[in-house]
């Protein structure tokens, strides 16, 4: 995972740093990080919505429109590298952590892929997998072991997203996790320096991905089928005509016949529906560990902007929560115009931020 000095030392190594393109279902992300004078970092950085309906859980539908989408985003932001790093919807991904003897990396190499069929619910041969050592978790000299990250990717979603950023002019040179992504946002803006364990949310149109931290390495993960669109919906069944409408008024504003006090009750019972889903996720991982308390929530992605979801967030798990903001320690100079909230493109950034962390070569 890169931290601030080893990203820097990464960008003075590599003449071109890749853009980092979070393409998600109502919006894409893209954030291109370099190294001014004074090793300061320098962000460019904008988000551009998608179609409705071009992205439908996580797949492509419209592979045409969202490449247009990708090549406006770049354009309008003055984003000019075009290597990429992607990330993956959370449904194309399988995260294992693995207990398995001490071995080799020979050993390891010969053995994961029967390992990885106890593992995985897809066909071996369906996916990309790759897998790292993180951890000597119950190690002892009478049964030495180590603890192994296995993940496994679909192919065929990693060739749908590919295929949309090289329509858009782009090279895909690196495929990651969303997840991991936002996790390595966190960590170069010093997101782990005070230790303990942080659940990473990123909460999206469609789905809100939970990445506990502990030490500053994952120890769980899971991905949340519903999103910020549930509350949309939700406004549109009490009365609100028009899908851009309801999204307003989610954020606040009012609209003609409507307003925040009519919708308050109706965005309070669709954000707890949302928060119960978390909170049942982090009681799994309470469950799954010996010390699974929560220390502090580390909140991103767009649908975390709408109105009362963060304080509604903070009342009902009792532990610190602070917003994410990707750019803390760096200077934007670029954004997406009409986007009249420098707040809105923070939110949605960090794993967009995360991307731009990755090296051309990475596994």
């Amino acid at each position: 995972m890169a931290g601030p000095m080893d990203f820097i030392s990464g960008l003075l190594r590599r003449p071109t740093p890749l853009v980092g393109i979070d393409i998600g279902s109502s919006a894409v992300k893209a954030v291109e990080l370099t190294v001014a004078s004074g090793r300061r970092i320098h962000a460019t950085a904008g988000m551009r919505a998608v179609p409705a309906g071009s992205i439908v859980k996580g797949e492509i539908v419209d592979r045409a429109a969202v490449a247009e989408a990708v090549r406006g985003l770049l354009g309008a932001a003055d984003i000019r590298g075009r290597d990429v790093a992607l990330s993956l919807p959370g449904g194309a991904v399988i995260v294992r952590e693995v207990a398995m003897p001490r071995m080799s990396r020979a050993e390891l190499a010969g053995s994961i892929a029967w390992e990885a069929e106890r593992h995985i619910p897809f066909e071996l041969c369906d996916v990309n997998l790759d897998y790292q050592v993180v951890d000597r978790a119950g190690d002892t000299e009478r049964r030495p072991s180590m603890v192994v990250l296995l993940v496994a990717a679909k192919k065929s979603t990693i060739a749908e997203y590919a295929a949309v950023v090289t329509e858009a002019g782009c090279v895909p040179a690196v495929v990651d996790v969303a997840a991991f992504a936002f996790q390595n946002a966190c960590a170069l803006q010093g997101g782990f320096e005070r230790g303990g364990v942080a659940a990473l949310l990123n909460c999206g149109a469609s789905t809100i991905n939970v990445n506990i931290v502990e030490g500053g390495r994952s120890v769980f993960t899971r991905e949340i089928a519903a999103g910020g669109n549930a509350c949309t919906e939700a406004l549109r069944r009490s009365g609100i005509p028009s899908f851009e409408e309801a999204e307003r008024v989610k954020k606040g504003l009012s609209i003609r016949g409507a307003g925040r006090e009519d919708a308050e009750p109706v965005l309070r019972e669709a954000t707890e529906n949302l928060l119960l889903e978390v909170e049942k996720t982090f009681d799994f991982f309470a469950a799954s560990r010996t010390a699974g308390r929560i220390d502090r929530i580390l909140l991103s992605g767009g649908a975390s902007q709408g109105a009362g979801f963060a304080s509604a967030m903070a009342g009902r798990f009792d532990v610190p929560l602070e917003r994410f903001d990707p750019f803390r320690r760096t200077q934007v100079v670029g954004r997406q115009i009409g986007w009249r909230d420098p707040a809105d493109l923070a939110a949605a950034a960090g794993v967009a931020a995360g991307l731009a962390l990755r090296r051309t070569g990475d596994r």
